[in-house]
């Protein structure tokens, strides 16, 4: 068994298509298991794989795109574990992968703490079957919604592992843009800065779009799902983080945000096609 300081570690080669899904409906694609797809997983089904081709036979860069999101949330989450934070909210946390929030900040601080909330019961129960328990009780996995964010703050299993008396990482990861305008993000952000304490983190990342064509293409393909797209500009998404101190770089496509030493250059083109704009920002 390993001891206290050892980070818990995800188990690998998981194939859920070997597994017998109990509850799960392999007919319609979801979009945690197409980022699975994205991601070159394996924990996704042919019906997401389907719908993810549709994005990738106009938008070949999809999968950067995705690659790159996963890349700028494990640099937030370090930034993070080395300015002293323990412990963090993943919100909208999708299926686990490897390089998870859990991984990047328990190498640094095996004493972090993380509560995992996800709305969909498929992604629980993909994650309940990809993930043991957590032996020394520091990772926890609630089923709440994002548009809920009282009953988040609130759920028995997030209290467990989180003290909103003291400093917290909430990490909104590629969520916001699951969050139509009438559903009120600004509110629901704003609700969990309310819970927040001083000196708390938020991490966002969310897509905005570079044609009005892809932008379509991206709404009917997530329309099918259970969970339609809403790409914003970068002026809507600064909106969204009312209330905090953005850490320097700002609000940036993401390969800019404090990109590691060694990171390939990009080129423009590239850079252009990552439609996605991240940020960490302080509560004060």
């Amino acid at each position: 068994m390993s001891d206290d300081t050892t980070p818990w570690r995800l188990p690998r080669g998981n194939e859920i298509e070997t597994q017998s899904p109990q509850g799960i409906d392999t007919s319609v694609a979801h979009p945690a298991r197409m980022y699975d797809y994205y991601l070159d997983g394996k924990n996704n089904f042919a019906v997401d794989r389907a719908a993810a081709d549709r994005i990738l036979d106009a938008a070949p860069e999809a999968r950067l795109v995705v690659q790159a999101g996963r890349q700028f949330l494990r640099r937030a989450v370090r930034f993070a574990a080395e300015r002293g934070m323990t412990q963090f909210l993943d919100i909208g946390t999708g299926l686990p992968t490897e390089g998870s929030v859990h991984e990047v900040a328990q190498a640094i601080r095996p004493e972090t703490r993380v509560a995992y909330v996800d709305n969909d019961p498929v992604v629980l129960a993909h994650a309940r079957a990809l993930m043991p328990g957590d032996p020394r009780g520091r990772v926890t996995y609630t089923q709440a919604d994002a548009r809920e964010p009282d009953k988040v703050i609130g759920a028995a299993d997030v209290g467990e592992v989180v003290d909103f008396d003291l400093p917290v990482v909430v990490v909104l990861a590629m969520l916001l843009h699951f969050i139509r305008d009438e559903e009120d993000p600004a509110g629901i952000v704003a609700r969990l800065r309310e819970a927040m304490a001083p000196g708390s983190m938020l991490i966002v990342s969310h897509v905005t779009y570079r044609s009005e064509e892809l932008k379509h293409l991206a709404e009917e393909v997530y329309e099918r799902t259970n969970s339609p797209v809403v790409p914003r500009t970068r002026e809507e998404i600064a909106a969204l983080l009312d209330g905090f101190d953005l850490v320097d770089p700002g609000l940036v496509r993401i390969p800019l945000w404090r990109p590691e030493p060694d990171a390939p250059l990009l080129s423009e083109e590239d850079l252009d096609n990552i439609v996605v704009f991240g940020a960490v920002g302080i509560r004060t």
